[in-house]
């Protein structure tokens, strides 16, 4: 094994040795290109004394490089990926350090590669591992899906001189052993929509060291030795993510690091579906469409009562089914987004026809509050309440959210115009992020896509949901409450001078058609049955394209 460890270093390229070799210093990151024909060495001279270990790391977007020890890499010698990193442990009087890095990819490879050096009293990152291949693993091994993103880590040991034996892992669990360490979890989100490998390189320095990730990073919560080396976050495709552990010693209040790893929660290498196009057609099409609807809700769904009913009808009706069709069905995304719109538009016909027949305005105004009550309940989880540990527990979480939801309900239900329009502005014009976040993303919609999210997975209850505020989100935020005020204060206006509510469909119906029956004064009671409207229409309709006789005569008048 090669030997090295922080101090806090990044490395500079000091000089070109030979073909492939390069010569370089602790302190600075360096960014160079890696090729296919040859594997580049990497050579670190004048180690000092008092260091005692060194990683050795190497960084690219997406491309995996593979790092080693020796130039024909080995099984416990060498770690393959994107985020890659070595620990060398130094022998006595050792000063020099070497590592191998190579790729696979017929492309050149812009790469980053830094070393950071540590003493005997530093903690000793990954030296516990009995999971992974190396033998002392300092990285940090990411996965996500569609859901959540996991990592995971090997523990970490006490440090130790150059010429100490190391501490056993487990045979002890005393303060003089390393049960006494801790684990700091950070995660640092990149510039939204920002793809761009320099970019992330240029970030992921600031996620390096000790100093930097306590300064830069979000920590979201300390892990005990007892603990298990996971944790999970919610997936958010197409934001750069990184994230990694600081490991404490407060017995010597020393700390050191482990490698960083990244994420985009997406393929770029993907034919269809990949980072670079995020977003279905169908996706767009639909919420562009519901988008359309919501804003006309926003300004007039108090004015045409039935075109707003249909509206809530239709996210019941759909949020439901979406669920139900994707824990217990096989069918594929696009697949399922028809059949919530078909769903939603029977479910919004159902309302509708239960306001024409019945007319009861408190069960319908009880549904209009139920929706609003849910995306009450989805922001105030959205904010750092929905992180809390009691939340973690489904039974907890489900019963604060439904009570949160019908507290807003009840609160407005004696109220039904002002819930009805409170509604219609709140969550028509909330339909407007999410047809932004579809073609540009937004942490907005991760209000309610958070929710649908642990309704869908059951393992998402441990998941961390923080997400990103930067610069788009702020102005979607401003559009949204600007929409929201200027919906409300619209409907207000138009509707201050009118009856609440207008009166049952079906009454009116009815009373017309007696009416009808019995006054034969009425013009209405003469009109012409439906058939014969309907074949006098289609004559005048025939007459269109029928051509004009000609008038006058057309012969000479005969002497």
């Amino acid at each position: 094994m090669g030997g090295c460890r922080l101090v806090t270093c990044v490395l500079l390229v000091v000089g070109v040795c030979a073909d492939g070799l390069l010569e370089v210093s602790m302190g600075r990151f360096t960014e160079l290109q890696l090729n296919l024909s040859t594997p580049t060495e990497f050579l670190l001279r004048n180690i000092p004394v008092n260091v005692s270990i060194i990683i050795f790391q190497v960084h690219s977007q997406y491309v995996n490089v593979t790092l080693s020890y020796t130039k024909i890499p080995e099984r416990n010698d060498s770690e393959v990926g994107s985020d890659t990193g070595l620990l060398s442990v130094l022998r006595p009087e050792q000063t020099v350090c070497t590592w191998y890095v190579e790729t696979a990819s017929p492309d050149p490879v812009l790469a980053s590669v830094l070393t950071v050096p540590y003493t005997e009293r530093d903690p000793v990152p990954g030296a516990c591992n009995l999971e992974f291949d190396l033998d002392i693993d300092p990285n940090v091994y990411l996965e996500y899906n569609l859901y959540e993103t996991v990592i995971k880590f090997a523990p970490a040991n006490l440090g130790h001189a150059r010429d100490a034996t190391t501490g056993d892992c487990d045979t002890q669990t005393g303060q003089n052993t390393r049960w006494r360490l801790q684990y700091d979890i950070y995660q640092y989100f990149l510039p939204e929509n920002n793809l761009n490998g320099s970019t992330l390189i240029t970030h992921l320095q600031r996620m390096s060291t000790v100093s930097q990730v306590s300064t830069n990073g979000k920590k979201l919560t300390t892990l005990k030795s007892s603990d298990r080396t996971t944790m999970s976050f919610s997936s958010i495709p197409g934001q750069g993510i990184v994230y990694n552990v600081i490991v404490r010693d407060p017995f010597l209040n020393t700390s050191a690091t482990y490698v960083p790893v990244h994420t985009y929660a997406c393929n770029f290498t993907a034919t269809m579906d990949n980072c670079y196009t995020l977003g279905k057609v169908s996706t767009k099409i639909f919420f562009t469409i519901f988008a359309i609807v919501g804003l006309f809700i926003c300004f007039l769904g108090h004015r045409f009562l039935k075109t707003g009913f249909f509206f809530i009808g239709f996210i019941i009706f759909g949020f439901l089914m979406f669920v139900l069709l994707t824990r217990v069905t096989p069918l594929g995304y696009s697949d399922r987004l028809a059949l919530t719109a078909f769903t939603g538009v029977i479910g919004g016909l159902l309302l509708v026809g239960y306001w024409w027949r019945f007319g009861f305005v408190y069960i319908c105004m009880l549904l209009v509050g139920l929706v609003l009550g849910f995306l009450v309940s989805s922001i105030i989880f959205f904010t750092p309440i929905g992180d809390f540990s009691t939340f973690r527990n489904d039974t907890v979480f489900w019963l604060t959210f439904t009570c949160i939801a019908l507290l807003v309900t009840m609160c407005l239900l004696p109220f039904p115009r002002i819930l009805n329009i409170l509604s219609c502005s709140i969550v028509g014009s909330y339909t407007v992020v999410l047809a932004v976040d579809s073609y540009l993303y937004t942490s907005l919609s991760y209000i309610t896509l958070n929710i649908l999210k642990r309704a869908l997975n059951s393992d998402f209850s441990i998941v961390y949901t923080s997400v990103p505020f930067q610069t788009t989100d702020f102005i979607i935020i401003a559009v949204w409450a600007a929409l929201v005020l200027s919906g409300a204060v619209t409907q207000f206006y138009r509707e201050h001078e009118k009856p609440h509510f207008p009166p049952t469909p079906y009454k009116i119906w009815k009373r017309d058609r007696e009416r009808r029956i019995t006054n034969i004064l009425d013009p209405i009671y003469h009109t012409p049955p439906l058939k014969e409207r309907f074949l006098a229409s289609l004559a005048r309709f025939r007459d269109l394209f029928r051509k004009e006789q000609p008038l006058g005569e057309r012969t000479p008048l005969l002497l």
